[in-house]
């Protein structure tokens, strides 16, 4: 029950509603057509990019939380976790299309292990604010993620990790091409 909830959890596309509903716009169809924190940054004004980036969190700590208090093994908080994000990037609220899982990602993380959470993050900005890439930032940030989790002596999570990385480097495939041949675009937002 919990993993299904966690999962139809995870797929609510916030990023679409918020655009929908305070800016009147689809940010599918402008940008690079996703619907998570950048696109929507880059499609429509930093309020809303940001009640996205905060709810898109969220959808992926609440789940784990509720799972420490029923199920407090790491296989089955992993699970959880993975059905969030995976819910995030196959939407079945949008014929299994979704965002990039970056920000439910990090949420999850948040419920998982805060200090591993804190270091993705600080990494994260430190990338972000010295090349202005906000795909670059969450590439390096969670590339580094089992070494953070070994590091904190988290090890029972490495596998998860592992996976974690290679969801996220799967969704930024077009992402990564852009970076190398120098064409990605920085993030940016139309308005304050």
């Amino acid at each position: 029950m919990i993993v299904t909830i966690s999962c139809l959890l995870g797929g609510i596309p916030f990023g679409l509603i918020l655009s929908k509903i305070f800016a009147g716009m689809d940010p599918r169809k402008g940008g690079s057509g996703g619907i998570g924190f950048t696109n929507v940054m880059r499609t429509t004004n930093k309020k809303t990019a940001f009640m996205t980036l905060t709810l898109d969190t969220l959808k992926g700590t609440l789940p784990v939380l509720i799972a420490k208090q029923m199920t407090p093994t790491v296989f089955w908080i992993s699970t959880v976790a993975l059905a969030a994000i995976l819910g995030h990037i196959f939407s079945i609220y949008l014929r299994f299309k979704g965002g990039k899982g970056v920000a439910t990602s990090f949420g999850v993380l948040l419920g998982i292990s805060p200090a591993v959470a804190i270091i993705t993050f600080i990494i994260w900005n430190g990338v972000y604010f010295t090349w202005k890439y906000s795909s670059l930032g969450g590439l390096v940030s969670f590339g580094l993620l089992p070494l953070t989790f070994l590091v904190l002596g988290e090890k029972d999570y490495l596998f998860f990790a592992v996976l974690v990385v290679l969801i996220i480097y799967l969704k930024h495939v077009e992402n990564i091409k852009r970076l190398l041949a120098g064409t990605e675009k920085q993030m940016t937002s139309q308005s304050k």
